[in-house]
């Protein structure tokens, strides 16, 4: 061939078969940046690449970690860039469960403005979105499950209260969720665990509505917003009033205004009644700082921020849900569909000149969900007493001291608890056959000296082992005062009981006599029903359980105790929200019962058939010295109930293994959120207060 008429031939070949190769390389290079997230395309890039504003902005991640400016970054698993049908987006997305940021209950891929700024001036954030996915798991009595905050207004003062929360929620099943926003009051006081939110409906459903039960749904919203289907908001801040605007194709605009620096609700009579019905029966019923948010820097946030969690719903019903978290497995929580996910498409941020720095905020909320926070944090009286665990392990100093199995503290989604947890079996004392941690006052007093001790708890659990006809079955002690000397027996216990497939226990409190004589086996308690039952209402076989009491009270549901010894005497005072405050005297320097002919019908009942039929000391504990006990002293054992019919409950003990107790729910734990200790005052001044 003619090589100039080969060369015509080569030279193009050459040229397209570079070109190809070129092609081929540069496809495979970026076949390297491709991921793919279900059937959505996730693009190589970065989120700054499509909505350019991260400069002003922190964003912190699923699992915790504050990573600051979000320019030029992107994390496959929390935060980066999608294309679906041509258009490019931004990706939040978080689990039921990881690590959070600050205090709070749940988990976020959020962005937090780095610049705080006072509601008197102007500022404006707006954004377009699409929730891809809520939480698939979770109970639908619980007000946040399946749900996801995709907008804020955080205050960065104070108590850090949130002004603005936009919302999306969805039930399983449903097509169709609901956009709302919610306002929390800004409370006045120094207890912020009353606080409470108000919540506006924008398409469907307010946050108030809920199932009926764990797995049972409201009917789907006629006007609501699919998952995927775009929306609208703005938010905008002028002379302390906000103004919202929210827009979707297809549905009415709406918009609304609430006034930031003047309060509606500092009174309790002006309190709406969706916040009654949804937050008054957990204790959050606090009113508002009369100016509102005034005197706070506020800040914008924008993101994921998921709502569900995988605390149980029984801790609190409003904001604990209960949902699959995996042990905190982010990969399983994202592979069943237990996350939050929202795609941002645009965004704008607008602030005044005068906004000011926001590390304050950062400094003090970052890495604080791994902090401990000490018991003696929470109730700081430790100082005065020394306490014994699950273990056998007898610790004297409680300041800056916690243990993950026995002794720590949880905030509850509003509030924070200490926690005292014991199995069915472990080691104890020398005296007892039961589990306890439980704090044991270090001073020790006569009743004529006398002392205080109050505390406000809950129960969280009681073992679900044991035998119903054993009357200590299914109950734990969560106050007592317990004698030093003599024979050591207890003038006082007070404790709850709840019967397996029941929902409501009983309170009750027993007192125990000071055995005449040398030959203290004969003792005996005499209970005394507070709301539900006294100890003696038992089963007649091992799984017979009585009927539950009307006036019982829950699991989680909120009680208090005063114990107040003066002279001698012992006034007890119990109170619980929509129950009837019930008090108590008993003499702990005469007895009642030096003879076998003053023993209460109960006694006889219970106690004397099993040879428990002795009789007290006249001046029954006058002169001798006693102290107080508190936590969760687990009166549910393993020991056979032929041994001894009310004391000994057969319950199951795993061979004395810790953890499988814990998995199986055999064990007692109880949650304190105040207690206090002092001297004994006179009954005129109780009556006073």
């Amino acid at each position: 061939m003619n090589f100039k008429i080969f060369k015509s031939y080569l030279v193009p070949y050459l040229f397209l078969v570079i070109t190809v190769l070129i092609f081929v390389s540069c496809s495979e290079s970026k076949k390297e940046d491709v991921l793919y997230n279900t059937d959505k395309m996730v693009i190589g890039g970065n989120p700054n690449d499509i909505i350019p504003f991260f400069e002003h902005w922190n964003l912190i991640l699923g699992d915790g970690s504050n990573i600051g400016q979000a320019t030029n970054y992107n994390n496959k698993n929390f935060f980066y860039a999608a294309k679906e049908d041509k258009e490019e987006w931004v990706v939040f997305k978080t689990p039921n469960a990881g690590n959070t940021h600050g205090t709070s209950n749940n988990t976020r891929t959020e962005l937090a403005q780095l610049k705080k700024w006072s509601p008197m001036t102007d500022a404006k954030m707006s954004a377009t979105l699409k929730v891809m996915n809520v939480a698939k798991t979770g109970d639908a009595r619980v007000a946040a499950t399946y749900s996801v905050v995709v907008g804020q207004i955080h205050s960065a003062d104070g108590h850090e209260n949130e002004p603005l929360k936009i919302f999306y929620k969805k039930f399983p099943g449903h097509t169709k969720g609901s956009v709302f926003w919610n306002y929390e009051i800004n409370t006045a006081g120094d207890d912020n665990s009353t606080r409470w939110d108000y919540s506006h409906p924008v398409w469907g459903y307010d946050f108030s509505v809920v199932g009926s039960k764990e797995d049972s749904y409201p009917p789907e919203p006629e006007n609501g917003i699919a998952l995927g289907e775009e929306f609208s908001y703005e938010v905008k801040i002028k002379k302390g009033i906000m103004y919202l605007s929210f827009s979707s194709e297809g549905h009415e605009t709406k918009t609304f205004a609430k006034n930031l620096i003047s309060s509606e609700y500092i009174k309790e009579s002006s309190i709406p009644e969706q916040v009654r019905n949804l937050f008054f029966p957990y204790g959050q019923d606090g009113v508002e700082k009369e100016n509102a948010y005034k005197e706070e820097g506020l800040f914008f946030k924008l993101g994921s921020y998921n709502q569900t969690n995988g605390k149980n719903p029984k801790v609190n019903r409003v904001w604990c849900s209960g949902a699959e978290t995996h042990g905190g497995d982010i990969q399983k929580q994202y592979a069943d569909g237990n996350y939050a996910e929202v795609w941002f498409k645009s965004a704008t941020i607008e602030v005044s000149n005068d906004a000011i720095s926001n590390a304050g905020y950062f400094e003090a909320n970052d890495g604080l969900s791994k902090k401990i926070v000490y018991p003696s944090e929470v109730i700081p009286f430790m100082d005065k007493f020394k306490i014994l665990m699950g273990d056998g392990t007898n610790v004297s100093n409680l300041l800056n001291f916690e243990h993950k199995d026995f002794f720590y503290t949880v905030i509850d989604g509003t509030r924070r608890w200490v926690v005292y947890k014991t199995p069915n079996s472990g080691v104890t004392s020398k005296n007892s056959s039961n589990t306890r941690t439980e704090l044991q006052e270090k001073r020790e007093w006569t009743p004529e000296e006398g002392g205080k001790l109050t505390g406000t708890c809950k129960v969280m659990q009681v073992s679900v082992s044991g035998d119903a006809r054993v009357a200590a079955s299914y109950s734990t002690v969560v106050g007592q005062i317990h004698s030093g000397e003599g024979h050591e027996n207890e003038p006082l216990k007070i404790f709850y009981k709840k019967f397996p497939g029941h929902t409501k226990g009983s309170v009750f409190w027993n007192y125990e006599i000071n055995t005449a004589g040398d030959d203290n086996s004969k003792r005996w308690d005499f209970s005394t029903a507070v709301w539900g039952n006294d100890m003696s209402v038992i089963g007649t076989s091992k799984n017979d359980y009585p009927d539950e009491p009307t006036d019982g009270i829950e699991l989680g549901e909120e009680f208090s105790y005063e114990v107040n010894v003066y002279k001698g005497v012992m006034y007890l005072t119990f109170k619980s929200d929509n129950h009837k405050t019930k008090t108590f005297t008993k003499n702990l320097i005469s007895s009642e019962y030096t003879n076998k002919s003053h023993f209460p019908n109960q006694v006889k009942k219970l106690f004397v058939p099993i040879g428990q039929d002795g009789t007290e000391r006249a001046n029954a504990y006058s002169g001798e010295l006693n102290y107080f006990k508190q936590g969760a002293y687990n009166q549910t054992n393993g020991k056979s109930p032929k041994t001894n019919i009310v004391w000994c409950t057969g319950a199951e003990t795993y061979g004395g293994d810790i953890t499988k107790q814990y998995e199986n729910g055999c064990y007692t734990e109880v949650w304190f959120r105040e207690a206090t200790l002092g001297p004994g005052i006179p009954k005129n001044k109780l009556r006073n207060r």
